[in-house]
């Protein structure tokens, strides 16, 4: 007999087993993901159809025919089309701000050499640990000192700048950019603007992006603050519209749900087109730190 048989029957026995992690591996995914769209289709679903479906038992599990009804109805009931580019211009604006100034801030804190820098990082980090809610009065008096209620830069100038991501920021410049490629610059005769915007800044593109995405899709999702200090139907953002389609007394779910998907379809499509980049630079992330 061949001596090396026990372990070739034990073969067939062992591909088996490693075969059968994938297919572990492919069903939590698919549970995830299933949980993670159902709640966009069941939105789907309701604003297809009428608030008495969406209550019903059994509920319906298919869209109906009303959509277009329904999406006709939220632009008639409310500005909703210079609410989605009012968002459009304050999300790319706080976007854009917190990938610039963020990276900014994080460059001198990673590479920059001053009295009190890490106590200065360290009191950033601590405002992380105080919940938005409690700057809502002072920061509303200070718009109104400025005269900045119900404008849109009421909502972009205290966005541009967070402190998760100047923490996010200096910890790329930190491992992204070496001190001797600096010292190189300087030597050069680069002033410390040059450094930033030509050496630093294109280094830590991909994470300055991602941040700059988060801002976007914080921003557009926003409901709190743009409902404190926006006041003109006209200056609404999608949330602020979305808000304005429900009635004092009733809430019609169909309707609600069709301003809803309308709104969250941008975000769809721009994640789309970003969605992998988005990814790679979160991943990337991960690894440097």
């Amino acid at each position: 007999m061949n001596p090396a048989s026990p372990t070739t029957g034990r073969a067939p026995h062992r591909r088996r087993s490693a075969n059968r992690v994938p297919l572990v591996v492919y069903a939590v995914l698919g549970v995830m993901v299933f949980v993670s769209v159902f709640p966009l289709y069941w939105m789907f679903v309701v604003a297809t159809t009428d608030s008495a479906t969406a209550t019903s038992l059994p509920p319906h599990v298919l869209p109906g025919g009303n959509f277009l009804y329904l999406a006709n109805l939220v632009f008639d009931t409310v500005p909703f089309v210079q609410a989605l580019v009012n968002s459009v211009i304050v999300s790319t604006a706080i976007g854009v701000g917190q990938a610039v100034l963020c990276a900014l801030a994080g460059f001198a804190f990673a590479k920059l050499r001053f009295a009190g820098r890490n106590t200065l990082f360290l009191i950033v980090v601590l405002t992380m640990t105080v919940p938005a809610q409690l700057a809502v009065i002072p920061q509303y008096l200070i718009m109104s000192k400025l005269g900045w209620v119900d404008t849109l830069q009421a909502l972009i100038v205290p966005g541009l700048v967070s402190a998760f991501g100047i923490f996010w920021m200096r910890q790329h410049m930190g491992s992204s950019i070496h001190d001797d490629l600096l010292h190189a610059a300087r030597v050069d005769g680069a002033t410390t603007w040059q450094i930033f915007w030509r050496i630093a800044f294109p280094l830590v593109r991909p994470a300055a992006f991602v941040l700059g995405l988060f801002g976007f899709v914080y921003a557009w999702n926003d409901f709190l603050w743009p409902f404190i200090v926006l006041k003109s139907p006209e200056r609404y953002t999608v949330q602020i519209a979305i808000k304005a389609l429900q009635n004092s007394r009733d809430i019609d779910l169909g309707l609600a749900m069709a301003g809803s998907f309308l709104a969250t379809l941008p975000l769809l499509v721009l994640f789309v087109f970003v969605g992998r980049r988005l990814v790679q630079g979160i991943i990337e992330g991960a690894f440097k730190g």
